[in-house]
């Protein structure tokens, strides 16, 4: 397939987050090694506008992000909604964040998650040959889970990986506890759902479209309630709507499969679950990782087929 390049798709829309970076609230400086860094959340203010950018330029340009509100009389209404015509490419090749990045920073260990595009040019992630797809282009741009700026070694790292000065990386980065970082977050509705495809091992190449939304949830100050906060969104409160090439029956079983209450952990606060676990993240089922709600639709017979629920108590509970 002959896919565009998601570095080169964002540099405008990284251009436009530094052109206005005043009215974002968020602060933009060099490092040490002339990379450009984008604080969305940490010693900046942000927001929400900064969030739902990120969410945008993690999806390497191919998706629009939209902050809405839907029926005013429930508790949560106003919503996080995602749509990209490359869901393959969008979700998977570049906003997923499976790029695990370890360095020492004078002798204190910085452990993050690095997401968005600059994953599909650096990252050794098996996922990428799946895909068929590698990406070239003469900038890069990672976004981080973070709450503080990437130190010189990670910098570095990733320079070598992506085979760029460092002058011509950009680091985005936000705390899951901040307003930006809650946003962009929640944002993953979509991606979690071809993700859950992707384990169930469905075929990406049938995916041809999609659009998924999540509750916007309340940012919380502890990391553990705040993300918590954000998977129950996605796990409780998520809905997606997949369209797919193949026929009726495998259309059928990947709206019957693909719902997080298939999970053997479904029904408590992902924070509850976390601390159950006593902190392993790998603990935790990961059919989990899927929105509550999916509908799919069969383009080759024009059927549609619905599994999963809203589950109001759950999200109640978690965000509250």
């Amino acid at each position: 397939m002959d896919w565009p390049s998601v570095n080169t798709k964002v540099e405008p829309l990284v251009q436009a987050l530094l052109d206005e970076a005043g009215a974002l609230r968020v602060e933009v400086s060099r490092g040490t090694l002339g990379e450009c860094r984008i604080d969305c959340g940490v010693r900046a203010v942000g927001g929400l506008e900064a969030g739902r950018r990120i969410a945008e330029i993690c999806l390497g340009g191919l998706g629009r992000v939209a902050l809405e509100v839907t029926n005013t009389e429930t508790s949560w209404p106003f919503v996080i909604t995602v749509h990209t015509s490359q869901p393959v490419l969008a979700c998977l090749g570049s906003q997923y964040a499976g790029w695990s990045l370890s360095v020492d920073d004078n002798g204190q260990k910085y452990n993050v998650l690095g997401s968005g595009p600059a994953r599909a040019i650096g990252s050794s992630e098996k996922l990428f040959e799946e895909l068929g797809y590698r990406d070239k282009a003469s900038s890069a741009t990672l976004v981080l889970e973070a709450d503080r700026a990437p130190p010189a070694a990670l910098v570095e790292l990733v320079a070598k990986a992506c085979k760029l000065p460092p002058n011509r990386l950009t680091f985005i980065y936000a705390p899951t506890s901040s307003l930006a970082g809650t946003v962009q977050i929640a944002a993953r509705c979509l991606e979690v759902a071809l993700h859950k495809a992707h384990e169930l091992h469905f075929p990406l190449n049938h995916i041809i479209d999609g659009i998924a939304t999540a509750p916007l949830p309340p940012p919380a100050p502890d990391f553990i309630a705040a993300m918590g906060r954000t998977n129950d969104a996605i796990i409780y409160g998520g809905r997606a709507l997949l369209f797919v090439s193949g026929g009726a029956k495998e259309a059928k079983a990947l709206a019957e499969n693909l719902p997080s209450l298939k999970s053997k952990d479904y029904g408590k606060p992902f924070a509850d679950i976390f601390t159950a676990v006593k902190g392993d993240f790998y603990a935790i089922d990961r059919m989990l990782f899927s929105p509550a709600m999916v509908t799919v639709t069969s383009l080759k017979t024009g059927e549609s087929f619905e599994g999963g629920r809203i589950d109001t108590a759950v999200l109640s509970r978690s965000f509250s």
